[in-house]
């Protein structure tokens, strides 16, 4: 077994900024461990598991090198990054490097994508192929969402006794069914013929259009528009449907929920990253992750779902709710803080609030997801979470409220409903 984790590049990630001009987006820490870190731990747990694969089209850095040494040795799985040469699509990079992905001769390959949080029940994926299909046949992780949110997925409907997969619609206009792609594949190598097909195909559209000046657009193959719509209905492919908790992380407002999702998990699967309640200590309300080197007053109220980063300090009386505080950060005595993310080594001063408009999903629908808002609707900022940059200072006794501050700002006022250049 092997696992491909797809990981993207730099010039997507532009509903992440400014969070994603300091790190790449599979880095940033979601519950206190980088985002992609909840995918390599899940597949390092499945038995023979041999290798993982990261695949994308950033340039090798040296934070990516070195999350991939200690990523290894704490899960004793060779890691690799396999660096695409421009951008090739779900599909079209794994069939770039179908053979890296097949040395050593996998009987089944995962493929996950990095933007999306879940429980990952891979081991169930796994037994779910052998009760239903034969061993040849690809699997998609299913959930279940509401009926005007499913449109923004692709939408998946299979046979109700065998979920056998009969139909696949990326993105339909109309509604087609509530079942959708979580985004994380089982696959055997007989998937690259497939997409080979698509391959030769788009190869002789291209000779057609001679006028056409791309060798590479051939490549790029989307897994979901190009392959799974053309594999339903050919008794191939099932969906196993998760009831386990999935949310996509496309938007930094998606990483507040997302880590509030592994926060919960942490009480079955980490109960040491949960900080306690002790004497001495601050209070803690809900699942709260404090990293070990930040220094806390005991007099701060934290949590719920509050994750404080590498070496932050807060000071006497801070309040921090549904919230991440990134590495560095200084958030001085009797601050409040809700709904935002707080950058690396930026500064709130005395009395100050800063606070954002929470974007999760409806709480009373069991089947809600977060949805994808656009930055701006009707020429206005659409109220979201406040997002401060890298390095931002804030003054003392001011209100910075559903804003976004890019990197290496020093505000001098309050500010509502603005994106701070």
């Amino acid at each position: 077994l092997k696992a491909v984790i797809l990981i993207g590049g730099p010039q997507k990630g532009t509903r992440f900024r400014p969070l994603s001009f300091e790190v790449p987006k599979p880095l940033f820490p979601v519950a206190g461990v980088p985002m992609v870190q909840h995918h390599i731990e899940a597949c390092a747990k499945v038995p023979g598991m041999k290798e993982i694969l990261l695949m994308g089209f950033y340039q090798p850095n040296e934070a990516l090198s070195r999350f991939l040494i200690s990523a290894q040795q704490e899960f004793k799985v060779p890691i690799r990054y396999l660096q695409e040469y421009a951008a090739l699509g779900t599909g079209g990079g794994i069939y770039h490097f179908r053979d890296q992905i097949l040395s050593g001769g996998a009987e089944a390959f995962f493929v996950l994508n990095a933007d999306v949080c879940s429980e990952f029940p891979l081991q169930e994926m796994l037994e779910f192929r052998q009760q239903h299909g034969d061993m040849h046949s690809f699997v998609i992780l299913g959930t279940t969402a509401n009926r005007t949110q499913a449109l923004n997925y692709g939408c998946i409907v299979a046979n109700a006794d065998t979920q056998e997969v009969q139909h696949y619609v990326e993105k339909p206009s109309t509604f087609v069914s509530e079942i959708i792609n979580c985004g994380i594949y089982l696959f055997t190598p007989a998937i690259f013929q497939h997409i080979g097909k698509v391959f030769q195909r788009n190869q002789q559209e291209l000779a057609l259009e001679e006028s056409s000046n791309g060798w590479q657009r051939a490549e790029v193959i989307r897994l979901e528009q190009d392959v799974f719509t053309a594999l339903a209905g050919s008794g191939k492919l099932y969906v196993y449907k998760t009831d386990g908790f999935w949310s996509q992380i496309k938007s930094a407002g998606s990483a507040i929920y997302a880590s509030r999702l592994y926060l919960n998990q942490y009480s079955k699967s980490h109960p040491e990253r949960l900080a306690q309640n002790k004497p001495g200590g601050p209070v803690i309300r809900g699942n709260v992750y404090i990293h070990p080197t930040a220094s806390i007053d005991s007099s701060a109220v934290l949590g719920p779902n509050v994750s404080i980063g590498e070496g932050v300090t807060v000071g006497a009386g801070v309040r921090v709710r549904e919230s991440i505080v990134l590495h560095g950060a200084s958030l001085h005595d009797h601050t409040c803080v809700l709904n935002t993310i707080v950058g690396w080594d930026s500064t709130i001063g005395r009395w100050a609030r800063v606070e954002g408009t929470p974007s999760d999903p409806n709480p009373n629908d069991p089947y809600a997801k977060i949805d994808s808002e656009t930055l701006f609707r009707d020429g206005r900022l659409t109220p979201s979470i406040t997002i401060l940059g890298c390095s931002v200072t804030i003054p003392a006794e001011v209100v910075i409220l559903n804003s976004i501050v890019l990197p290496h700002k020093e505000l001098s006022r309050s500010y509502k409903n603005q994106i701070i250049l």
